[in-house]
């Protein structure tokens, strides 16, 4: 079928929104019609080359939709049915699935953008383009993997699903399953962006007593103060680390959630945190990107350091009570989406991303 798609030919140059192919879906996959999709750092990552990729290729991995058709085998589906995208596949046989952690899974190790059969779903004049995550969700529709979609209650709206898959789930994953934040305990936010703000959430979910949201502009900390934020410190007009420390009885704070994940942030979480404190690491730097730290300080102080990929999620069993939490009105999303697109300014809404002006955009299809 022909679709419309928003492809990112060249590292470093505007996504071209154009007409492309897509195949039928194979055995074991799904046709989705995607609603709508979050516009992600991960995906500025890629086109950056901060992240390597196949090229020609279709980015977006935080999205939701509605399903056309289903392929031989799948089950559990039907057309006509809301859909999130997990942004990873597993198998749910290997070592790191038999233990719960289904994002580390080692039974999928796949080429960038390349189906299990060693090919693409997409293509143009022949020629193949590639899938981000097997959601590619820049597009009009998605062909993806039965095991990347989990069925949504009819009532949740699509661009709320969206964000929930990714940033949400990350950022109260960071502090639910990485972090353990006890309830109240302080808890200090590097980074106010999209996943850093449902750190926020996160932490007031989990009852933290003292939330402290840094971030360089005001905008992003005016969203943390809506989130839960019980302080805010703007780190171009003060020492953040001071600051904390000084919210914190001078100590510094029981949890500290670096959402950037650059060198210069990094080292400032490590600083800021109480001597047997801990310090997650949320954000992606650059791969390859090296953060120098005082090994001798964090023996003294029996810090603990933990690296977060996706909130550790379990999508399947942490997704539906986070659905839940959104449609009884405990969990802000609606306050996250702070502009909603269409496919052709999909550009716009990089721009958006680049220059802070935004919680989280998305770009939805109709």
């Amino acid at each position: 079928m022909k679709i419309n798609a928003a492809v990112l030919h060249e590292i470093n140059t505007p996504l071209v929104v154009e007409e492309v192919d897509l195949a039928e879906p194979g055995p074991g996959e799904v046709l989705v019609k995607v609603g709508s999709t979050g516009i992600c750092h991960s995906d500025l990552h890629f086109i950056k080359e901060e992240i390597p990729c196949t090229l020609p290729t279709v980015l977006g991995h935080e999205a939701a939709g509605t399903v056309v058709s289903c392929g031989d085998g799948v089950e559990g589906f039907q057309p006509g049915q809301k859909v999130i995208f997990l942004s990873r596949p597993n198998c749910g046989f290997c070592f790191y699935c038999q233990l719960g952690h289904p994002y580390l899974c080692e039974g999928r190790a796949m080429p960038y953008g390349e189906f299990m059969d060693g090919t693409t779903r997409l293509s143009k004049d022949g020629n193949p383009i590639y899938h981000m995550a097997l959601v590619a969700s820049f597009a009009e529709y998605a062909v993806s993997p039965a095991e990347q979609l989990l069925a949504l209650p009819e009532e949740m709206p699509l661009p709320q699903a969206a964000v929930i898959g990714c940033a949400v789930l990350t950022g109260v994953g960071a502090v639910k399953n990485i972090a353990e934040v006890q309830i109240g305990s302080s808890v200090a936010v590097i980074g106010c962006g999209g996943v850093g703000l449902n750190v926020v959430q996160g932490a007031r979910l989990a009852g933290a007593g003292r939330i402290i949201a840094v971030d360089l502009l005001d905008n992003k900390l005016e969203y943390a103060e809506q989130f839960g934020a019980t302080h805010l410190v703007n780190a171009s007009r003060e020492d953040s680390v001071q600051r904390i420390k000084d919210l914190t009885e001078g100590r510094g704070a029981d949890y500290t959630l670096d959402a950037i994940g650059l060198p210069p942030t990094i080292r400032q979480a490590v600083d800021a945190t109480r001597p047997r404190g801990t310090v997650v690491i949320v954000g992606a730097a650059p791969m390859g990107t090296d953060a120098h730290l005082d090994a001798f300080s964090l023996a003294l102080d029996e810090k603990t350091i933990k690296g977060c990929f996706l909130g550790a999620a379990r999508p399947r069993l942490d997704l539906p009570p986070l659905v839940d939490l959104y449609l009884t009105g405990k969990l802000q999303v609606d306050e996250l989406i702070t502009r909603e697109l269409s496919l052709p300014e999909i550009n716009y809404a990089f721009d958006l991303l680049r220059n802070g002006e935004v919680a989280r955009s998305v770009v939805s299809m109709d």
